[in-house]
């Protein structure tokens, strides 16, 4: 029944742009490329420029960084993404080829690494991104086999899928993964999101005109954007599964958007150098 619905919910074409006006802007990052608000109001940026993750609350306070380039438990060499949940924060630390686990005010807990494992198919190169299931499994893109692997929080393999062996629902170069409340994966691979079930089935590929950057969900509010400063959103909780254009008050001409969110209501746009904020328009 899952395939079903899961097909059905996207079938309905693009529908019309909803507006959204703009109403603040904080921050001054280096080279952002992505983020994530956790219920608790607390942001995590990921500044690739200087190696860096940044805390702030929603009135765009610093609260505290951590990192600088290296190889130790608390820097960093390119930082791709960040998840983060009301207490624990997850980096995908890309070039170090570890994720790393942090406190919600980023002291450093743990980290696991497995490039060098015995076990191909736990093993995995280059992090692109990483998120957490409200299960409590982990999930991370390994862009060396272009696949997604399944780890517990700890670091104990599942499984992995979207690899050679994955048929239709092969991923080609996966980028970024999201995860719904209904423990659905949903994973960037160029102009496509491809839905995996949380034992790594496929269900379906969704196909947009441009290539694709961005994806976050929080409480069934999917927010996607490609590389062209477009912005696309859907409510999970819908049936008619409509994706929506999002239209922005705001000149995108020279900024370049790393990420965008929905959370209580205001949509959250990530820049390289800053965040914006933007209210829905009735």
């Amino acid at each position: 029944m899952i395939k079903i619905f899961i097909s059905l919910f996207f079938i309905s074409s693009f529908a019309l742009a909803q507006k959204f006006e703009f109403v603040d802007s904080y921050g001054d990052f280096n080279n952002a490329v992505s983020f994530y608000i956790t219920a608790n109001g607390l942001i995590y940026v990921c500044d690739k420029g200087d190696d860096e993750i940044i805390l702030l609350d929603t009135l765009g306070n610093i609260l505290k960084t951590l990192g600088g380039y290296g190889w130790t438990d608390d820097s960093f060499d390119d930082p791709a993404d960040v998840f983060a949940d009301p207490l624990s924060v997850y980096v995908a630390d890309k070039n170090n080829n570890s994720i790393k686990r942090l406190d919600k005010n980023l002291n450093y807990l743990s980290s696991f690494n497995k490039k060098e494992s015995s076990n191909s198919e736990e093993q995995f190169g280059y992090p692109s991104s990483v998120a957490v299931s409200n299960q409590g499994d982990l999930y991370l893109i390994d862009t060396d086999n272009r696949r997604v692997i399944k780890f517990d929080i700890y670091g104990n393999f599942f499984q992995n899928f979207g690899g050679i062996d994955a048929g239709k629902y092969q991923l080609s170069d996966p980028l970024q993964l999201a995860i719904s409340s209904a423990n659905l994966i949903y994973v960037i691979d160029n102009n496509e999101v491809v839905i995996f079930d949380n034992f790594g089935n496929g269900i379906t590929r969704l196909q947009f005109d441009k290539k694709l950057q961005s994806i976050r969900i929080i409480f069934n509010e999917l927010v996607i954007t490609d590389f062209d400063n477009n912005v696309f959103y859907s409510s999970l909780k819908q049936r008619d599964g409509k994706i929506i254009t999002l239209n922005l008050d705001y000149s995108v001409k020279d900024l370049n958007i790393s990420s965008a969110l929905i959370l209580n209501g205001k949509l959250y746009i990530l820049t390289d150098k800053n965040i914006l904020v933007f209210s829905k328009v009735d």
